[in-house]
């Protein structure tokens, strides 16, 4: 469930989408805060702090990119960057800076209600990483004893298939460049890896997904990078009991 009554800063000059972002917004809970500029939207983040921002990229002064920039260094608020569909190197460069997600424009209400629900999901969720143990469908993974398992039975990864898939977990449902997985996985060892990480992360696939050519767990996002979902399918396999779900 989202978090009701979050309250939600929509940056964009563009009056139409502003109107309409705050009629379906304010409808399904949440309090909307708006600003028509980048210089506006930093300062209302710094006096309302907001629980998430929507923020465009195309602003008058300050660009959505300097915001981005802005904001992280004083707040991990989630940032869902609304983008032109031809604008792929500013939305990779806002997701390298922090931003958590994006919304192609022109796009649908009910994607970005989904993309809010996922951010305030996720941080409303103890600490990352600090959980013993993640459970999602047929997957099962024990941190403590880094024991991986798929409907049961053990799953043998490599150590930096390991990695990988904690550093997935860790930012489920966040989506992720290559150049952010390259860095947690590899630090700053990153040149001539590129490669290796579509390798990896299809070795991955071949072990934990159900289907690898139907991926469940891990989705690639054409031009930017990957994206991990936790969410759990209606009549998916229990993780430890095999039953069927029915939530």
């Amino acid at each position: 469930m989202s978090k009701r009554g979050a309250s939600i800063l929509v940056v964009d000059d563009e009056r139409e989408i502003v109107r309409a972002l705050r009629r379906s917004l304010s409808a399904h809970g949440f309090t909307v805060l708006t600003a028509s500029s980048g210089e506006e939207a930093v300062r209302v983040v710094s006096q309302q702090r907001p629980d998430l921002l929507l923020l465009d990229l195309l602003l008058p002064g300050m660009s959505g990119l300097e915001v981005c920039r802005q904001v992280r260094a004083v707040s991990n608020v989630p940032i869902i960057v609304l983008s032109v569909k031809d604008a792929e190197r500013d939305k990779v460069e806002a997701l390298d800076l922090g931003a958590d997600d994006y919304v192609a424009k022109p796009f649908g209400m009910k994607e970005v209600l989904a993309r809010v629900r996922v951010a305030l999901r996720r941080v409303a969720q103890a600490p990352s990483g600090t959980e013993p143990r993640f459970q999602a469908g047929p997957l099962s993974v024990d941190f403590a004893q880094r024991r991986v398992q798929v409907r049961g039975r053990d799953v043998p990864l490599t150590p930096t298939e390991y990695d990988l898939l904690k550093v997935f977990i860790t930012h489920r449902g966040k989506l992720l460049t290559r150049q952010q997985l390259l860095k947690e996985v590899w630090g700053t060892e990153t040149h001539a890896r590129t490669h290796s990480l579509h390798v990896y992360v299809a070795q991955l696939r071949q072990k934990i997904e159900p289907d690898p050519e139907r991926p469940r767990f891990i989705f690639t996002i054409p031009g930017v990078g990957y994206r991990f979902t936790d969410e759990v399918e209606p009549g998916e396999e229990s993780a430890d009991t095999g039953i069927m779900s029915t939530s």
